[in-house]
């Protein structure tokens, strides 16, 4: 029964979370009574206009932000009672990222990108295991044959690959993803959006994605709506 239990234990509960900012010396609620389940291995997707608080729930879950009120807790950790240090700790050992607009290192290598976030996060791996494991993520996308290249000699949609390989590459336990294909065509942001389905799937790791595409946002296990703040949820089409 313990077991039981603990399999139906949430990734992610966030229970009536506000964000606030300081504008002008005055608060702007940013997000207003926010709660949110995830699952292991569930797939969400947040959708929303522009500005209403979908980034900063996604910066609050990855421990980037801090909450006004509320709380949230990832894979057992109280975010609100975690310094810095161990903000950090938990970032490597649980989170993978993805943005939109890939923040890849432009001096580094394909490899050495994807290898440099697995060396953050594993430390105690040598250079040789990382090395391995970095190439055998590239692969994993499709980018066997690019190990050696850096950013500036890829395409967008080769340089998201390597951002969703740096992602996956520790086996994170959370995949946090914002508008990973805003910045793509439609072609290959579906190519993108099909790779992270399918590595986070066969990984059994739970995903979070903002996106603004519909049939994207439709693919996932729920939809939910950010307004003003506040989150509500849709139901999605089987």
């Amino acid at each position: 029964m313990g077991e039981l239990r603990e399999a139906r234990s949430p990734l992610i509960s966030a229970h009536e979370v506000d964000y606030t900012l300081d504008v002008a010396g005055r608060p702007l609620n940013i997000l207003r009574k926010v709660s949110l389940e995830v699952a292991p291995s569930e797939v969400v997707a947040i959708v929303g206009p522009s500005g209403s608080g979908k980034t900063s729930l996604l910066m609050l879950l990855a421990g980037l932000e801090q909450a006004a009120g509320g709380k949230i807790t990832v894979n057992g950790h109280d975010l609100g009672k975690l310094g810095e240090d161990d903000l950090a700790r938990f970032r490597r050992k649980t989170l993978g990222i993805v943005f939109q607009s890939f923040h890849l290192i432009p001096s580094l290598t394909a490899i050495d990108n994807v290898g440099l976030a697995l060396e953050i996060a594993r430390p105690d791996l040598s250079m040789a295991e990382v090395r391995a494991r970095a190439a055998k993520a590239l692969e994993a996308v499709g980018l066997g044959s690019r190990l050696d290249h850096r950013p500036t000699a890829l395409s967008g949609g080769e340089q998201q690959r390597v951002g969703l390989a740096r992602a996956i590459v520790a086996e994170p336990k959370l995949l946090l993803a914002d508008e990973p294909t805003g910045n793509l065509d439609q072609k290959t942001g579906k190519a993108i959006a099909d790779l992270m389905f399918s590595i986070t799937r066969d990984l059994g790791t739970a995903l979070v994605m903002i996106t603004h595409d519909p049939l994207l946002a439709a693919r996932a296990d729920r939809m939910l709506t950010m307004s003003q703040g506040e989150l509500s949820e849709n139901l999605v089409a089987g």
